[in-house]
């Protein structure tokens, strides 16, 4: 007889981007951006932040695992600004 076994259901980790007051971007991964994002407007979680305040959380991409959201990261941290900016654009809600 053949055994089944369930697959293991693995969190979901984000990659996110957050902009600061001074325009830099910040990349990073959470399980939970929305609440990292709080995190980093209270100036704790990154170093970053100290010399200009998180102002926006402009970009959030899923992945299924941390391993893959910090693969994802690495690439993203390696990126010209002006390609950063083009991910929040790809994301940008029209009014």
């Amino acid at each position: 007889m053949e055994t089944v076994t369930a697959p293991v259901l693995t969190k979901p980790w984000f990659v996110y981007l957050v902009r600061a007051a001074n325009g830099a971007l910040y990349c990073g991964i959470s399980d939970d951006p929305v609440k990292r994002f709080a995190k980093h407007q209270t100036g704790k979680g990154a170093r970053f932040f100290a010399s200009s305040p998180a102002v926006a959380l402009v970009y959030i991409e899923r992945w299924p695992d941390k391993g893959e959201a910090l693969r994802q990261e690495r690439l993203i941290k390696k990126l010209r600004k002006s390609a950063k900016e083009c991910l929040v654009q790809s994301q940008a809600v029209e009014p």
